[in-house]
């Protein structure tokens, strides 16, 4: 137990504050998108096992499971801000970092899951330092859970209030991003983002070599004028590096304008043609896609809003295409079982759409390969009032 000094009290408020403030960044950046946190418990479900133990039985679960797991950390921030309900958000606290602590070690030693999705798409971390940074949490969290005892005058209906206030609020706004697009988009496919940099028709691909200094350990990518000029100016160039290995660089590859980082979205067509370019290159007018990636989980008013989608296109000449994960028998039931049998249709990756738009449909309006607009299914009424742009 530690004593209550004024410099204890003050270290005191500094630990609450910050473990508080840390925790509520995190639950605001995963409960604005209480799916992509779901897709990442279900993630841990596919991958953790133990012995003949397995959790893909609770996959159903994982949306409930997200939302709780949000809500418990907004709840658990709040109280630290605020001092409420000490004891119990001292427990809280100390169980959930425990849990996360232990799970980030087993990941980083592990690699099952590539990382644990503590700040949704916002940040990125390593599974190292995802578990370091519950390391660095720990110290605040021990601290706190030592002066959980210190008296505190009795202020029962202030701390429920504030309590349910904070938990009311994290299930209002998860909701609301769970039945719309996510009020903040931190992904690749965010409105404005160009998602192909050269839209020159023609170009080929180039092959690119990787070579290691085996000096320093630097790893070098270039195409094959650099590696020749390498020579050039070194003869004894070949001895000090080690070719690691060569790759294909397509001048149309999507890439993340955040970071440059390369985005798999294939695209193609029932003969297995690479339709990626045509579809999300736009270039010759905007293209409305609609994404479908649990098609035995589109309901009667997300088929409404295709039809309607399919409609609208037709009246104000836009292409208009579904790309889905379907097999095609499966996608082809569903679009002659729903008077659909016209719609241009395309084939994609689960996860490569469930990244794209997190409505399922959804609907991305793509002009030269700049993403114009994204609308949750219950929300095309708004499409309606879209200014297209098309080209004379």
């Amino acid at each position: 137990m530690i004593k209550e000094t004024k410099t204890n009290k003050v270290l005191d408020i500094i630990a609450r504050w910050f473990v508080g403030l840390v925790f509520l960044f995190s639950s605001f950046t995963k409960g604005v998108d209480p799916l992509g946190t779901a897709y990442k418990v279900e993630e841990y479900m596919s991958a953790w096992s133990f012995g003949g133990l397995s959790f893909e039985w609770a996959m159903p679960l994982a949306p409930f499971l997200s939302m709780a797991l949000i809500t418990a950390e907004f709840l658990v921030g709040v109280m630290m801000l605020t001092g409420s309900f000490r004891k119990l958000g001292a427990w809280l606290l100390l169980l959930m970092m425990v849990f996360f602590t232990g799970t980030t070690l087993f990941d980083a030693i592990t690699n099952k899951v590539s990382d644990c999705g503590c700040f949704g798409d916002f940040l990125k971390l390593t599974n190292w330092q995802t578990f370091w940074k519950n390391v660095v949490l720990d110290v605040p969290t021990v601290y706190i859970f030592l002066t959980r005892l210190w008296p505190r005058r009795k202020r029962f209906e202030r701390d429920l209030l504030i309590s349910l206030t904070a938990i009311a609020a994290m299930v209002i706004f998860g909701l609301y991003n769970i039945n719309n697009e996510p009020v903040l988009d931190f992904r690749p496919w965010k409105v404005g983002n160009q998602m192909i940099a050269n839209l020159e028709e023609g170009l080929e691909t180039t092959n690119q070599v990787t070579y290691k200094n085996l000096e320093t350990g630097e790893f070098k990518t270039m195409d094959s004028k650099e590696l020749m000029d390498c020579y050039s100016a070194d003869p004894d160039w070949g001895s000090k590096w080690e070719w690691i290995g060569t790759s294909t660089v397509s001048p149309y590859e999507i890439r993340n304008p955040k970071n440059d980082s390369i985005v798999s979205f294939p695209v193609n067509n029932a003969d297995n043609e690479d339709f990626t370019f045509d579809l999300i290159g736009a270039i010759n007018g905007p293209v409305l896609l609609c994404t479908i990636h649990h098609i035995n989980d589109v309901n009667e008013r997300g088929v409404k809003a295709i039809a309607e989608m399919k409609q609208l296109a037709m009246e104000r000449d836009i292409r208009f295409a579904v790309i889905s994960n379907a097999e095609q028998s499966d996608l082809l039931q569903f679009l002659y079982g729903n008077t659909l049998m016209d719609v241009e249709y395309y084939f994609g990756d689960e996860k490569a759409l469930e990244a794209m738009i997190r409505s399922n449909p959804g609907f991305v309006l793509m002009q030269n390969a700049t993403v114009k607009g994204k609308w949750h299914y219950k929300n095309a009424d708004k499409i309606k009032d879209y200014p297209f742009e098309v080209e004379e």
